[in-house]
């Protein structure tokens, strides 16, 4: 009961870009406390369950922390998306197992709050081992893929001067292309005797760490609809840290972060697409609408105040004694 939506549409649509509280309080008035107490107060409702609407939660999901900063103190945010969408938002202090299972247990709650018991059939990480580990703790029959991307950075970080780079680097991306694990794991097997013959030093290890994980990689042809590298993570956690670098990064206190944080996630979700982007989506206009292939109203921030109904609860989850 803050303002009309129409009044605050607009503003909120720039907040997805990072325009700072007292700019949008110098055009449009108020302040910039009050635009961002505005903001923050999305964040109350579940990510999950505004999100999915009229769909299953996704069975292959993408997961890993973004390294951010809160009073000048490293903080992590356990991220989750599938489809696009960001289904999971956390800040935790540290990247530690336990820290991670409290962090990504959000996720599982408000998922099986969705539907009873949901468990995902794969979730891609980088490798992380904190990660790994809090994952097979939330979901002890999910799969557990590790990010071939992240392998291939590894080589290429400090070793694309290389005068073998381009050769090692066709060789990598032509193993991955593999139609099946066994292909899969006779190029990684060549790529091994090529690199012991031709490379040494530095570029040679990280590349036999790479064709050292072939089991692991191989993994995900036995789960076709599962994510082989963290692509789709990246660019929503791309859009994240350009936010928050606009925001100076985190402010006050782990609650007051924590809202924040869940606010961009839905705001992500639901924001508008350039209208480029929108027709390359079938007219779809933002992540949320392609997912559930439905809009309940032309705009957007209507269609996230419709969807964020009973704060994201189902009916059925509702007792008398639930705030909403």
């Amino acid at each position: 009961m803050a303002a009309w939506t129409d009044d605050v549409e607009a503003p909120l649509f720039l907040r997805r870009f990072g325009v700072p509280f007292w700019a949008l309080a110098h055009v449009f008035g108020n302040t910039a406390s009050y635009w961002h107490r505005l903001e923050v107060g999305l964040g109350r409702n579940s990510i999950v369950g505004t999100t999915v609407r009229r769909v299953d939660i996704p069975e292959d999901l993408v997961a890993d922390e973004h390294h951010q900063s809160r009073e000048g103190h490293k903080v992590f945010i356990a991220t989750v998306v599938a489809e696009g969408c960001c289904l999971g938002a956390s800040v935790v202090d540290t990247c530690d197992e336990v820290a991670l299972t409290a962090g990504y247990g959000v996720f599982q709650q408000e998922a099986q709050e969705v539907e009873q018991g949901y468990s995902p059939q794969t979730v891609n990480t980088d490798g992380w081992k904190a990660t790994k580990l809090a994952w097979e703790e939330l979901f002890p029959l999910t799969v557990v893929l590790r990010c071939f991307l992240h392998g291939w950075l590894g080589i290429r970080d400090g070793c694309k001067k290389h005068p073998q780079f381009a050769a090692l680097s066709e060789k990598v991306w032509h193993a991955y292309h593999a139609e099946d694990r066994r292909t899969f794991s006779q190029r990684l097997r060549r790529l091994r005797e090529w690199a012991e013959q031709t490379l040494s030093g530095d570029i040679l290890e990280k590349t036999l760490r790479l064709c050292g994980r072939a089991q692991e990689y191989g993994q995900a042809y036995d789960h076709p609809g599962g994510h082989r590298t963290s692509t789709m993570l990246d660019r929503v956690m791309r859009s994240m840290n350009g936010y928050f670098v606009g925001c100076q990064n985190l402010h006050g206190s782990a609650q007051a972060s924590e809202l924040h944080v869940r606010a961009w996630a839905l705001l992500h979700n639901f924001c508008p697409w350039s209208p480029q982007a929108a027709q390359a989506n079938d007219d779809w206009h933002s992540p949320a609408e392609r997912l559930n292939q439905h809009r309940y109203h032309d705009n957007w921030l209507h269609n996230l105040l419709v969807s964020a109904s009973l704060a994201g609860l189902r009916r059925s989850q509702i007792s008398p004694q639930t705030p909403v």
